[in-house]
């Protein structure tokens, strides 16, 4: 992981990154790197990381997000959020809000009946914005 699959998403984010800017579209485009679950803080005997759904890592670049903002802070080992947890639902809200969604807006569910696109109460990470 560190020696050759890091390295190789580093540059190739970071390409993708600097040919959306040179190109004037990371204003427009929203990337968004996350996964299912964040990994345990501590190596298995295997020599791993299992799931781990208590604490991960989400971010984000373009799409109306502004660089350089950190929301959140885990414990000291990556464990558990300490500051500023932030739940799935808002990340959700985040990807919708920079797409330009309403987040109050309802969708046609079945025998009519509409359904949230969000549930109520669920906000964007405004910090980021």
């Amino acid at each position: 992981m560190r020696d050759i699959v890091a390295p190789m998403y580093d540059q190739g984010y970071s390409a993708l990154l600097e040919d959306l800017a040179q190109r004037g579209l990371l204003d427009n485009t929203l990337l968004a790197c996350l996964a299912e679950f964040g990994r345990t803080p501590k190596i298995n005997p295997a020599g791993g990381r299992d799931h781990w759904p208590q604490c991960w890592t989400v971010y984000f670049a373009g799409g109306g997000v502004k660089g350089g903002r950190v929301v959140g802070k885990s414990d000291e080992i990556g464990a558990y959020p300490v500051e500023r947890p932030v739940k799935p639902a808002e990340i959700v809200a985040t990807i919708f809000h920079s797409l330009g969604l309403d987040l109050e807006a309802h969708l046609p569910g079945p025998q009519s009946r509409p359904f949230s696109l969000v549930d109520y109460g669920t906000q964007a990470i405004r910090e980021l914005f």
